[in-house]
């Protein structure tokens, strides 16, 4: 307790502050649930840990934002909720693992902003039209505080599950090594099949669909 009093107006220590941790068992294993607060906005954000590792460690790690509607309500109008299922499931398959779960809906806009967007897109706009007609950033997402995150958890080289080159070149601003870059690809359907082509055509994501992705192109839906 006196170490965290101390770290706690160190860098990267002071961009996030550590509340509490629980036990949390799931379908996949029994994590360990922590909780963290960024002190400006007092915005909460939560890691799920399994297994231990040493300060040499690469760990494998999903930084995941938040999605009410993949993740809670199986929306298949998007790829979020099957890449956090996944994610969960490899973490428990190699025994070790970290889950940051960032509350950053939407990108960053909030879930309201992103139903406006959705209308948006049943209309014909695309993930990142939408947004821009709604004033917004097509990405609204920060990452700083997840230094922090990682420096309570003795977090200090990750395999990274990601397709989003942001999210690398966050991290590596943020002293986090990154030793492998672990495709994310999971869950393209026909309702969002387009969705995840714009993410790669007009974000830059590392998007490989493959022959049974592409199968979808013919019968995408409108939902964009």
């Amino acid at each position: 307790m006196e170490a965290r009093e101390f770290l706690k107006e160190i860098r990267p220590y002071n961009l996030i502050r550590y509340v509490d941790s629980s036990i949390l068992p799931t379908e996949w294993g029994t994590f360990a649930l922590h909780g963290f607060v960024e002190p400006e906005n007092q915005q909460e954000h939560v890691a799920l840990t399994l297994g231990k590792w040493t300060a040499d460690s690469a760990v494998l790690t999903r930084l995941h934002s938040e999605c009410l509607t993949g993740d809670a309500f199986a929306s298949m109008r998007c790829d979020c909720g099957y890449q956090l299922r996944k994610s969960l499931e490899l973490i428990a398959k190699q025994g070790s693992g970290v889950l940051l779960y960032l509350r950053q809906e939407g990108r960053g806009i909030g879930l309201l902003n992103k139903i406006k967007a959705y209308h948006l897109q049943d209309d014909g706009d695309d993930t990142i039209e939408a947004n821009l007609n709604l004033g917004l950033a097509a990405d609204m997402r920060y990452y700083d505080f997840v230094e922090g995150m990682l420096s309570y958890l003795n977090v200090k080289k990750i395999r990274l599950l990601t397709n989003n080159p942001e999210k690398i070149n966050a991290l590596n601003n943020c002293n986090i090594e990154i030793t492998e870059r672990v495709p994310m690809v999971e869950g393209i359907n026909p309702y969002n099949f387009n969705y995840v082509e714009t993410k790669a055509m007009k974000m830059g994501h590392k998007i490989d669909i493959g022959p049974e992705g592409q199968r979808f192109r013919a019968n995408a839906k409108t939902y964009n």
